[in-house]
């Protein structure tokens, strides 16, 4: 797990070293173990590395015999076996991504199709005189670009392309504020675009030249099969998913929230890894009806893990909610980010470099409410998923569904209205919103999360199920309910979702005069959003938070990414810094104990 970076000039000219050292220094938190760099004509890759696999000799770039050179950000899990169907290559490392870039040697672009894991690659061809890029079909590593009258560059995070750039794209703003996610390929920084999910693309003369698209789905309709079969064949494919993200040679643990997923995921590894697991879960200070950290403590204590409880307080929240928005460049308004980051800063704390998660769940098996509602007859009667937005017509956001319209018309052929539904998710919310929060949550810790649930073998089966072993009248995630009571009954299989939610409202309404008050003073926030909206938001937090956390995630964002104030202070010194430096003012003294602003 690593972060990559790349240059390639239209003329031959060498990149600019200054250039490149503003790259690697920018994407150094990816990669604290170590850092490579190539130049070969008009090109260079750049790579920092936190060291998982092949401790000793796996530093990259990494060469082929033709002189192909790689750099990559990623896991392949199926490495070992790749090696063996390969025997007698002239493999220097054991490194896992070495066989890539000999792959690509072979079989040319679709050499990502024989990749199972998550992965972004930049491969140097250089008898060919080209660059091509690779994302993994989930998209759950990162992967941008951009292009210049005289380069393109690319790197794994966004704020490292940005130089001094500061517009916003008005259209990715709104779908920010009204699905918490931005969509498809263009970020929310005009220029700088995403790699898709699947997507390989060939770059000659600092040109995109082609484009291909490894499907993260199987194409057409459910494939019957019974009740009792589904439930062994699930097992067997849930046991290979995870044995495979368990290789590793360092540290590894576990994210417990106590629901669903992460049970299943506990009592598999536990039987796959032979070993006492390492567990981290986090409650919130004070507890509340969606804290399952102590159910999660009790699970862990039943399976024999050793778990480390964390409780985020609402000080936790103002003096972190600055850094955490910093770290989300690729904005999500998504307040699983909070707790996510928290979890990520313990395990690296705990020397875990390596943690699974249960990403990819709900989507894959049909665990959210929304996909009840696809189910006939009810879908005749129910409102198409985020057909409102969370501000309705409050503002003026114009466009802001386009790009989900797109994706859901893509999704729907030859699929049953379930299936539409899943891959609409699987498509946008899943990378650009889930996925991303817990790379960046994660990854500014030095911390690889990896998710067993969103596995090529996984998806081929749980996609195929027919639609009543995904959700029925009252749940979803039918036949992960039905092995997990089979195989841990002791986890509730049947219990009521709760979700992973930090109790942000009530968080915010303890200070809902001072933080209204701030926010619609922002740069960002002001003139586009009223100020009594701001504070009817606010006032409303503790029954409906997302409206005020979207609001106050928004300014912190622009703050960093926009303004560019330090987001080393805690929620009210950097919210009055942007605003200071927007529009000067005479200095204020808030009589709060959380905030003080000046």
């Amino acid at each position: 797990m690593c972060g990559i970076a790349g240059v390639m000039t239209w003329d031959g000219t060498p990149p600019d070293p200054a250039l490149l050292d503003r790259l690697q220094a920018a994407l150094a938190h990816r990669g604290p173990d170590g850092q490579g760099r190539l130049v070969r004509g008009g090109v260079a890759l750049v790579h920092t590395r936190l060291a998982i696999i092949d401790l000793d000799t796996g530093d990259q770039p990494l060469f082929a015999p033709g002189g192909t050179a790689l750099v990559a950000n990623g896991e392949i899990y199926n490495n070992p076996e790749l090696r063996t169907a390969m025997a007698g290559a002239p493999f220097r490392t054991r490194s896992d991504c070495e066989p890539a870039v000999f792959i690509y040697e072979r079989d040319g672009d679709g050499f990502a199709d024989a990749l199972r894991g998550m992965y972004a690659i930049a491969l140097h061809d250089e008898r060919r005189e080209r660059l091509v890029l690779a994302r993994d079909p989930f998209g759950i590593k990162p992967l941008y670009y951009m292009q210049t009258g005289t380069q393109f560059i690319f790197a794994s995070e966004p704020q490292a392309l940005r130089g001094a750039q500061h517009e916003i794209d008005p259209i990715r703003r709104a779908e920010l504020l009204q699905l918490k996610f931005t969509t498809d390929s263009e970020t929310i920084f005009p220029g700088i675009h995403r790699v898709l999910p699947g997507e390989t693309l060939v770059v000659e003369r600092a040109r995109i030249v082609a484009r291909s698209r490894r499907a993260a789905l199987p194409a057409g309709r459910p494939e019957p099969i019974r009740p009792a079969a589904a439930v062994d064949a699930l097992e067997r494919v849930l046991l290979d998913s995870v044995a495979v993200h368990l290789r590793a040679d360092v540290p590894y643990g576990l994210f417990l929230s106590g629901g669903i997923d992460s049970s299943a995921l506990l009592a598999l590894m536990t039987r796959a890894a032979g070993t006492r697991i390492r567990v981290l879960t986090c409650g919130w200070e004070g507890g509340g009806a969606v804290d399952e950290s102590r159910e999660a403590e009790r699970l862990a204590g039943l399976m024999g893990a050793e778990c480390h409880r964390l409780d985020m307080s609402r000080r936790d929240f103002w003096q972190f909610a600055p850094r955490i928005a910093a770290a989300i460049d690729d904005p999500t308004a998504d307040a699983a980010v909070l707790p996510t980051w928290m979890l990520g800063r313990a395990a690296r704390e705990d020397g875990l470099k390596v943690t699974l998660c249960g990403e990819g769940a709900d989507e894959l098996f049909g665990g959210y409410s929304r996909y009840r509602k696809r189910r006939a007859p009810w879908r005749f009667f129910a409102r198409k998923p985020r057909s409102k937005g969370l501000f309705g017509d409050s503002l003026a956001l114009s466009g802001w569904r386009a790009g989900l319209a797109a994706a859901e018309a893509a999704a729907g052929r030859d699929r049953t209205p379930l299936q539409a539904a899943q891959a609409t998710d699987i498509a946008e919310w899943l990378p650009n919103d889930l996925l991303t929060k817990l790379d960046r949550c994660l990854m500014v810790h030095g911390v690889e999360g990896r998710t067993p649930f969103l596995d090529p073998v996984v998806a081929d089966f749980a996609f195929r199920l027919p639609d009543d072993l995904k959700t029925s009248v009252r749940f979803g995630k039918v036949l992960l309910r039905d092995w997990l009571a089979r195989a841990f009954p002791e986890a509730g299989a049947y219990a009521r979702k709760q979700g992973f939610k930090p109790p942000v409202g009530a968080w915010m309404a303890a200070e809902a005069a001072c933080l209204s008050e701030l926010v619609a003073a922002q740069p960002g926030v002001g003139g586009l959003v009223p100020g009594e909206l701001v504070r009817a938001a606010f006032a409303a937090a503790e029954a409906s938070p997302q409206p005020a956390w979207s609001l106050l995630f928004y300014a912190l964002w622009h703050s960093r990414h926009v303004v560019g104030i330090d987001p080393a202070g805690d929620v009210g010194e950097v919210l009055a810094a942007a605003r200071a430096q927007a529009r000067p003012r005479p200095s204020i003294t808030y009589m709060n104990p959380m905030i003080s602003v000046s």
